[in-house]
């Protein structure tokens, strides 16, 4: 198993460390380099999963390959040979985890779709029978796939807990336009993926878009339907009315609850056998979707 990088260190470039992203200003263009940091309940862990930003990149640049035609996105390049010289010399540390892309004015909200009750969502309708205040049917089980996927926006936070916002709240920070195309654009693209990755024998309960906005254009940017941004659930096994097993970092989640973390840093330590079936899951997720072995990853 290759080992991992938490941190990369271009000084050449102003950098903005997100919680697993290292993102460098090149002046017109943007440098994302996914690194294998981890975060579960918006806390970065100490220890890292070889190799998942390399997953992330690839799997990434598969999907904005595949929807560009009809949901344009800020990729330009996950190729280093492509990248300005100045990148050239970074090649060993940039290669299988990097992409340059497109620079817009990234809009300060979470586009989240859920098109399955579980996680918070599942949480909240237990109490009242609505997600994110969105009312739904009586006698939902866990787990149970929505009549139609719900958008339910969110805060972007910085640092902490993105926060669930209402629709009128998403139209008073972006506009009442620009709310709507948000929510329009992030339903259906939802579909195009939850479509293909059934094909392909994964649910996508739910995921996060994040976007942008380019001369005037939307564009969707960061990631895109990775294990690291969605729930996926082998559709041989889904059972509702309970959890389902996932290859996603649900996965670690699920290790953090039952040790009884408070959920506040640090985090407990992973143990040596949840790092590696959490990178094996991600792998299973990537192999499954793109029907493809990750170029440059060992996998014995």
């Amino acid at each position: 198993m290759a080992n991992a990088v938490v941190h990369t260190d271009l000084r050449e470039f102003p950098v903005r460390r997100g919680k697993v992203r290292d993102v460098y200003d090149l002046g017109r263009e943007l440098l994302i380099v996914a690194t294998d940091r981890l975060s579960a309940f918006d806390v970065i862990l100490a220890e890292p999963i070889p190799d998942k930003g390399k997953i992330l990149t690839a799997l990434s640049a598969f999907w904005f390959r595949l929807t560009a035609a009809d949901f344009p996105n800020h990729l330009i390049s996950t190729d280093i040979s492509a990248f300005p010289h100045e990148l050239q010399k970074h090649r060993q540390v940039l290669e299988g985890r990097s992409m340059l892309v497109k620079k817009g004015r990234v809009l300060p909200v979470e586009c989240i779709v859920r098109g399955y009750l579980t996680g918070s969502g599942w949480k909240e309708y237990q109490r009242s029978e609505t997600v994110n205040g969105i009312k739904l049917s009586a006698g939902l089980e866990e787990s149970a796939k929505l009549p139609e996927p719900i958008f339910t926006p969110t805060t972007k936070a910085e640092e902490g807990h993105d926060l669930p916002i209402t629709y009128k709240e998403l139209e008073n920070t972006v506009g009442v336009e620009l709310a709507e195309e948000l929510r329009r654009t992030s339903l259906a693209l939802f579909k195009v993926g939850a479509q293909k990755a059934e094909e392909s024998g994964i649910i996508i309960a739910d995921t996060k878009f994040e976007f942008a906005i380019l001369d005037g254009e939307l564009i969707v940017v960061d990631e895109i339907f990775t294990p690291d941004s969605s729930r996926f659930w082998p559709l041989a096994q889904y059972t509702p009315g309970k959890s389902q097993p996932s290859f996603d970092k649900q996965y670690v989640r699920d290790y953090l609850t039952g040790v009884n973390w408070d959920y506040t840093p640090p985090a407990p330590s992973l143990p040596a056998q949840v790092i590696a079936d959490t990178r094996q899951k991600y792998l299973e997720a990537y192999h499954l979707l793109t029907g493809e072995k990750l170029p440059g990853v060992d996998e014995d």
